[in-house]
């Protein structure tokens, strides 16, 4: 028996008993049901179902229609051909990657760069969806590339990358594009940088002015960065400038470290989501150390100052929190935890984050500098550590819903 296909788009203010009325009707008319999709808006309701009927389509049109008039919905009632030349071939809706897109806001100028990019790159935006509203607004796209070996394969990706890399600094959006599939849900371990990144500021600075050698550290810091020293050197260097420092100053430093916005709410989710999460830092374990008590932390890696006789001597013990040494610190937690590499996730700011996020399944570059940049798989512009969350497909809503069901007060300016 031949069927016909039945394409019916319901639309309106959202509000109870519309589903149950469009059912009702469906079921009276012994339809099969092969799709359904539903939004709904800042209230207002968008209801898509696409449905197979073997006898007199055109009298389910007309039911549907008065009952949609019983709830006042608007409702549109495509059949066969008017639908498409065939809706059961197979599509483009099982999408080949992610693209999020977050800015402050994000303006409809910007949105429209990025689909025309990715129009002419012949790819298919499959879905939209929010998946935040605060501190920045973030939007989720599910796409499409063309078939093909090359275009569904790493030529895709760094296609992708590189056009939405152009429009992110021309439009002033941060902007994530991750394969589709369960890699992208089987995130599992995620590895923080500490200074400039989970919190403000550099921890060596704020022992550096107690020690009242600022310009001295300072200097030594802008020479790493331009590359004329490595980072053990600079490490080295600097420590050596708070020789004498009395111990109490690290006590003094640690309770003025402030978190960067959105950190707790970032470490509470991903505890709650089951995810092991630490910090691999080049600052040092006794400053860290509270920190990783406070926010209930699973690990953590940093540098030992050696002390004497309660006094800084000015040199680190063991080997050193470098960059080399961070990748490895990540590689040691991921197999302490029998984690893949792949389903970790490391952020930081730095250039000796380099290996770091290099080595993870997904390397976040926070307010970094160009030369971290270069190598992240996607780089956050805003100072809100809970934007992490979004690129990695958690939404504000959730979030919320989940300190809500703990008793926790919802905070907005």
């Amino acid at each position: 028996m031949s069927t016909t296909p039945v394409l019916i788009t319901t639309t309106g203010p959202d509000k109870p008993g519309v589903s149950s009325a469009l059912f009702a009707v469906l079921t009276r008319h012994d339809v099969d049901v092969l799709d359904v999709e539903q939004v709904v808006i800042r209230g207002q309701l968008v209801l898509g179902v696409l449905v197979d009927v073997d006898n007199d389509p055109e009298a389910l049109q007309e039911s549907v229609e008065q009952a949609m008039a019983t709830v006042s919905m608007r409702v549109d009632v495509r059949i066969g051909a008017e639908i498409g030349d065939d809706p059961f071939a197979p599509g483009r809706s099982d999408s080949s990657h992610v693209v999020v897109v977050l800015g402050r806001p994000v303006t409809a100028r910007a949105f429209s760069e990025v689909a025309r990019r990715l129009a002419v790159l012949d790819v298919n935006i499959d879905s939209i969806r929010g998946v935040a509203d605060y501190p920045v607004t973030g939007l989720e796209m599910h796409v499409s590339v063309p078939d093909g070996a090359e275009g569904n394969g790493v030529q895709a990706d760094a296609d992708l990358r590189e056009v939405l890399a152009d429009v992110s600094a021309k439009e002033s959006v941060d902007i994530a594009v991750e394969r589709e599939g369960l890699a992208r849900r089987a995130k599992r371990l995620v590895v923080f940088d500490v200074d400039s990144t989970l919190i403000r500021g550099e921890v060596i600075e704020m022992l550096a002015a107690h020690a009242g050698v600022e310009d001295e550290v300072a200097r030594i810091t802008e020479a790493a960065m331009r590359g004329e020293l490595n980072f053990t050197e600079s490490l080295e260097r600097r420590v050596a400038l708070l020789k004498g420092l009395p111990e109490g100053a690290l006590d003094e430093v640690a309770d003025a470290i402030t978190l960067t916005p959105g950190a707790r709410t970032t470490i509470r989710t991903l505890k709650r989501l089951g995810f092991r999460c630490g910090v691999v830092s080049g600052g040092f374990t006794r400053i860290i150390q509270g920190l990783g008590d406070e926010l209930g932390l699973d690990f953590i890696a940093a540098n030992e100052l050696e002390i004497v006789d309660g006094t800084i001597t000015g040199r680190v013990l063991g080997e050193p929190i470098d960059r080399a040494g961070k990748a490895r610190a990540l590689e040691r937690f991921a197999d302490e935890y029998e984690i893949p590499l792949t389903q970790s996730v490391a952020v930081g700011d730095g250039a000796n984050d380099i290996d770091m996020l290099s080595a993870a399944g997904m390397g976040v570059a926070f307010n970094a500098k160009p030369a971290l940049r270069e190598v992240a798989d996607t780089s956050l512009s805003y100072p809100y550590l809970d934007a992490v969350l979004f690129m990695m497909g958690v939404t504000r809503a959730e979030i919320e819903a989940a300190d809500a069901e703990e008793g926790l007060e919802l905070i907005r300016p």
